[in-house]
């Protein structure tokens, strides 16, 4: 099986955020994810990752529709384990889910999921 390339675009939405977070619908507003997410698959991205945070803090919801419906490779949706994230996962259908911890004090996700102590909520 050949190798695959998936690319993660949330850092280029927090870009967006420091500069756009109160005004999202400017046409200002940049960079814009989709034009970033056209530019990774012309460059050879096979999937396009997105973590959609329960804080928000750089994709936000309407990211997830303009990504998932742009239909340009499959998406990698990584979430947190919340209802509210699942039911935005099941509403878009992306090819693929990544469950992630969150939390509040990380800049960026830093360690993996422990399934063994979260397996009831899981």
């Amino acid at each position: 099986m050949p190798l695959k390339l998936g690319v993660n675009i949330d850092h280029v939405a927090t870009l967006r955020q420091v500069r756009f977070a109160t005004m999202l619908e400017s046409p200002n507003a940049e960079p814009v994810l989709l034009d970033l997410a056209k530019e990774a698959v012309n460059g050879g991205a096979d999937s396009l990752t997105i973590h959609l945070r329960a804080d928000r803090r750089h994709i936000q919801d309407h990211d997830v529709t303009v990504i998932c419906e742009s239909n340009l490779v499959p998406v990698n949706f990584e979430m947190g384990n919340t209802e509210e994230i699942l039911e935005i996962a099941i509403a878009h259908k992306p090819a693929f889910v990544c469950l992630v911890p969150e939390i509040r004090e990380e800049i960026t996700t830093e360690g993996g999921l422990d399934v063994v102590s979260q397996r009831g909520p899981l």
